[in-house]
């Protein structure tokens, strides 16, 4: 286009685990999907159906850069998940057919500024400056979906070379394909768009310069330095 009055910003991509990077369009998270965790968190897990939440295309991190601690918080958490990489949208999707709608997977990293969730929630306000902030998902290089089994497989992180999250995708409370479906009844799904799947239990706080690494078995493994 030749009519804008700014520069159009640059449009984040993710790479690909066999060559080439992946166009970002947008990036949705659902709430508590793992049991241990909703319980960690104070709430039962068998009495609600999925909920989302979004963070902006550009709060991506690839290529395993430092991750720069976020502004006007004291607890920064990490929460370990699979990444859902769309390539073909949809509404309304079924249940047995939202796995045909995946390009790949990946693992990343839900970051949040939980004093600022905790505060949201005490006076009943939004999510997004404590999930939707700056360089709040780290990703990892997205593998084609033909070589990733998402209904099971490990799933960890450590800090520091201690392990601090571990479970496995088989543990979901709602299945990627489940949450997929969920997902595209309250939007319309695009190419491009990632969805965060949920984190197991033992989320926990980061602090500037520590060494975090994050893996799931049959999709990937990547490392960033909290700065």
């Amino acid at each position: 286009m030749t009519d804008l009055v700014i520069p159009a910003p640059s449009l984040p991509t993710v790479p690909v685990a066999t060559g080439g990077r992946f166009p970002v369009r947008r990036v949705f998270c659902v709430g508590r999907n793992y049991a241990a965790h909703a319980r960690e968190m104070g709430h039962d897990p068998d009495r609600e159906p999925p909920f989302f939440f979004a963070k902006p295309a550009d709060a991506v991190v690839v290529d395993g850069a430092d991750t720069p601690y976020p502004s006007l918080t004291e607890q920064l958490e990490h929460e370990v998940e699979l990444v859902v990489a769309i390539g073909t949208g949809g509404t309304d999707i079924t249940a047995a057919d939202a796995l045909d709608h995946v390009w790949g997977y990946a693992v990343g990293i839900d970051l949040t500024r939980r004093d600022l969730q905790a505060e949201a929630k005490r006076l009943g306000r939004p999510w997004d400056t404590a999930k939707g902030f700056d360089s709040s998902a780290p990703i990892g290089a997205i593998t084609p979906a033909a070589g990733v089994d998402p209904t099971s497989g490990a799933i960890e992180l450590t800090v520091d070379g201690e392990r601090r999250q571990a479970g496995d995708l088989a543990d979901q409370i709602w299945s990627v394909a489940e949450t997929i479906a969920a997902l595209s009844r309250f939007v319309a799904l695009a190419p491009g768009d990632l969805l965060m799947t949920g984190t197991p239990d033992g989320v926990g706080v980061l602090e500037r310069g520590q060494s975090v690494t994050w893996t799931i078995c049959g999709v990937g493994s990547v490392t960033t330095r909290i700065v």
